[in-house]
C-alpha cells in the first residue's frame, strides 16, 4: 500500500484549554479533549480518506514546546483567512503570507499561544 511520510503529528502545549481556544479560533475548527490523566490530547478532527496526516495537541510533562523543533504545516484552501485570525487568537504572525513557487502555493509561520512555531500552507 502506497502511504505518505506522515501519518500523526503531535504538538506540545503548556495548557490545553488555551491551545484548544487557538486553534479552534485560527483554522474555525472543533477540536475533540481527551483526558488520560497525566496526558491531555486535543484530538484534530479528521476527515476519513482525505489527502494528509492529522494529529493531536498534547500536554504532558515529555513534551515542550518549542519555537526551534520539526515545523508542521496545516493545509488551508487560502491560508490568508486563517492568518487573519492569528493575533486575535493571541498568536504572532512571523512570517506572512509568502509565495513558495507557482507549483507549491503559499506558506506562512505563525508561533501559536503555546510557544510553537507552525506553518500554514495553501495553493492560493
Amino acid at each position: 500500500m502506497e502511504m505518505n511520510t506522515f501519518s500523526w503529528i503531535e504538538i506540545p502545549v503548556l495548557n490545553m484549554t488555551r491551545a484548544i481556544t487557538f486553534y479552534e479560533k485560527v483554522l474555525e475548527i472543533k477540536i475533540d479533549l481527551k483526558d488520560f490523566g497525566d496526558v491531555k490530547m486535543g484530538w484534530f478532527p479528521s476527515k476519513g480518506e482525505a489527502y494528509g496526516a492529522t494529529g493531536t495537541l498534547i500536554q504532558n510533562n515529555n513534551y515542550k514546546p518549542s519555537e526551534n523543533g520539526a515545523l508542521v504545516y496545516f493545509a488551508s484552501q487560502d491560508l490568508q483567512k486563517e492568518l487573519d485570525n492569528v493575533e486575535e487568537a493571541g498568536g504572532k504572525i512571523l512570517k506572512e503570507k509568502t509565495q513558495i513557487s507557482p507549483d507549491h502555493g503559499y506558506m506562512a509561520v505563525i508561533l501559536d499561544t503555546e510557544g510553537n512555531r507552525v506553518a500554514l500552507n495553501s495553493r492560493s
